[in-house]
């Protein structure tokens, strides 16, 4: 990654729909959420008729597509991404700007993007892999059951890391045979739009399509009859929402929702500074906005003061301020309405009388006045009913519970509405694997925790309202398809059998 300065043009994008570019009467203003009242850029914005023709364009395109081997595919995916990274540099600007992160993490997120693409097509020798049933005592066949592809997918991604959490799915949806079109959220989709019509260029017509635009002309998106699947990643209202409208067709979903994920740290945990950066990173990368975060810590009580002094050390050190600065290690919230929620969440604690220790000075510059900065924030031992506690709180503060036995840290971990992720801290590897198969989640890690450490081979995903279904890895790409049995009656079986 190299150094640059802010972007002083403001970008547009357009759609991409059947191969070709398309401009719209309508934008959508992409705002700065570090810098009040400046504008980005601005992305088109769809009308109901464009996302018609986007659905069309991918529904032509299917059968050629789905025609061709997995092998066949991987190919022309593997020729699609080549010298995606050409333009990294100011992709992440661009990103950085648009959502407020700081533009290290804009540049990873990128990067995922190409890794979680590669991964994929790592897989492609095993996507059209048959199992055969032989005759058996009563079932006189002989039965292959292989893969299918759906159809149509749309993939609708979220503000927080939009490209790499795109890599978790539209490779895979495209590698079983499906095409697809990704809508990137409205207000962060600049950079993940030029990302994929890069890619889109280089595929079949109408294979890979982007529309941008207001949520409210996206239903087709979901509710269109030749929509075979939604693949959503955002809010667990929002997941509600796209399960309710994807009913009325019966479209097939894969959530991937918000968490309220559980550190556990046990008695004989390392809090050397290797650990205590990772237990910062997994609470504070993005601000708190990643979903995999860590949301709660439960702490053993004879290592509460231990860990608190080592976290509060790390944001003592913090640098509030601009994304774009080489000297921010903290940018601000996305959204004036998400500082002002997390806010709430620590002035409430505080009334409640729970300990809370702010950290950091804000942005002394005046162009940043007013911008969705906040003072990142530790609650010691709150009371587990405060909403800092039992709501994901998607920002710069964090819960830290003592407990005193193992049974009581599980049991909190596990009292809450989600369960997308957890971790367990401890020297004792049976006391990680005994801990962790008892949590009610879909990923555990063991003395790390978030995606800075996520295996990006492995199947991820929710329990309860964290969502359904997984992606990544050969069970996400399967979530992509469908099972097709064809049964050969075996004369010599049936014969046999009538004896």
């Amino acid at each position: 990654m190299t150094e640059t300065t802010q972007t002083t043009a403001q970008v547009a994008t357009g759609l991409f729909i059947g191969g070709e570019a398309r401009e719209t009467r309508e934008t959508l203003a992409v705002a700065d959420p570090g810098r009040p009242g400046s504008v980005v850029g601005h992305a088109a914005a769809a009308t109901t008729q464009d996302v018609e023709d986007a659905v069309a364009a991918a529904k032509a395109a299917y059968p050629a597509w789905a025609a061709l081997s997995a092998e066949e595919r991987a190919g022309l995916m593997a020729a699609a991404i080549e010298g995606i990274a050409e333009l990294r540099d100011e992709d992440a600007e661009i990103l950085s700007q648009e959502n407020g992160k700081v533009r290290f993490e804009a540049w990873v997120d990128a990067l995922v993007f190409e890794i979680r693409w590669n991964l994929a097509l790592a897989l492609a020798g095993e996507v059209d892999k048959a199992k055969v049933l032989d005759p058996a005592p009563g079932i006189p066949v002989s039965t292959t059951v292989a893969y299918q592809p759906l159809g149509v997918v749309s993939v609708i991604v979220p503000f927080n890391w939009p490209v790499a959490i795109l890599g978790a799915a539209l490779p895979h949806a495209l590698l079983a045979g499906n095409t697809a079109i990704v809508k990137p959220p409205p207000t962060a989709p600049l950079a993940t739009t030029r990302i994929v019509q890069r890619v889109a260029e280089k595929l079949p017509p109408g294979v890979l399509n982007v529309v941008t635009g207001a949520d409210d002309r996206m239903g087709a998106l979901i509710q269109h009859p030749d929509i075979a699947k939604v693949c959503f990643t955002g809010s667990v209202p929002g997941g509600k929402r796209i399960m309710a409208m994807a009913s009325a067709s019966l479209t097939r979903v894969t959530l991937e929702l918000g968490g309220n994920d559980a550190a556990i740290f046990l008695a004989d945990a390392v809090l050397d500074d290797t650990h205590l950066d990772r237990l910062y990173a997994a609470v504070f990368d993005t601000t708190g906005q990643i979903c995999m975060n860590a949301k709660r810590i439960y702490v053993h009580r004879s290592r509460l003061e231990e860990l608190t002094a080592g976290l509060a050390a790390r944001l003592e050190r913090a640098v509030i301020g601009y994304g774009l600065d080489p000297a921010t290690t903290m940018g601000p919230l996305h959204s004036p309405a998400q500082k002002a929620f997390v806010q709430d969440l620590i002035n409430e604690a505080r009334d409640a009388g729970a300990e809370v220790r702010e950290y950091g000075m804000m942005p002394s510059d005046p162009d940043l006045a007013g911008g969705n900065y906040l003072r990142p924030a530790l609650v010691i031992d709150p009371d587990p009913g405060l909403r800092v506690v039992t709501e994901e709180q998607f920002g710069p503060v964090i819960p830290i519970i003592p407990f005193d036995t193992e049974d009581q840290a599980i049991a909190a971990a596990n009292d809450t509405w989600g369960g997308l992720g957890g971790s367990v801290w401890t020297a004792d590897r049976a006391a990680a694997n005994r801990i962790g198969a008892q949590l009610a989640c879909g990923y555990v890690w063991v003395n790390d925790h978030g995606a800075t450490r996520l295996d990006l081979r492995a199947p991820f995903g929710g329990m309860k309202d964290s969502g359904m279904g997984r992606e990544q890895g050969l069970e996400g790409l399967r979530a992509f398809q469908d099972t097709r049995s064809i049964a050969h009656l075996d004369e010599a079986a049936l014969a046999a059998s009538a004896h």
